[in-house]
């Protein structure tokens, strides 16, 4: 229900290509079953939510009435300490999401037409990669 909330209030015209149910049975058997899937709570409520692995952040949404307060931040930390290598999509015109994940180090690598996804809506593949560590001699004569 995050996704849905989060979505259509960044994104109201965005079709509503499937039910509740639907989305139940994605996040089961695919997203439950093959990525890690956190949630962060607010005063016992589920306030936003993330799924991500194999290099893909898949979900990250957050309630609108909570954005702004970190909890994003906090959910896509997780995945920046768990992966080196992360891609993700998102729609060309949200851009606050864009913003988001651009503040964070992620960058614009491909722009598309939107002919690829279901919605029809252009999108954007972002990447992110951790820097290697530097490596220092502590030898200051350079041995």
């Amino acid at each position: 229900m995050v996704r849905r909330i989060a979505l259509w209030r960044a994104l109201p015209d965005l079709p509503d290509l499937h039910s509740p149910q639907e989305d139940a049975a994605y996040w089961q058997p695919h997203l439950l079953a093959e990525y890690t899937v956190l949630g962060a709570l607010v005063d016992g409520e589920l306030a936003g939510i993330i799924a991500y692995g194999k290099g893909w952040i898949e979900q990250l949404y957050v309630l609108p009435d909570r954005q702004g307060s970190g909890i994003g931040t906090r959910l896509l930390s997780a995945a920046m300490t768990d992966m080196d290598d992360i891609r993700l999509w998102r729609f060309q015109r949200n851009h606050h999401a864009r913003a988001f994940y651009q503040s964070h180090g992620f960058s614009p690598i491909e722009e598309t037409d939107g002919s690829s996804n279901e919605e029809g809506e252009p999108d954007v593949l972002y990447h992110w990669c951790r820097l290697a560590e530097p490596m220092y001699n502590a030898d200051p004569a350079g041995r």
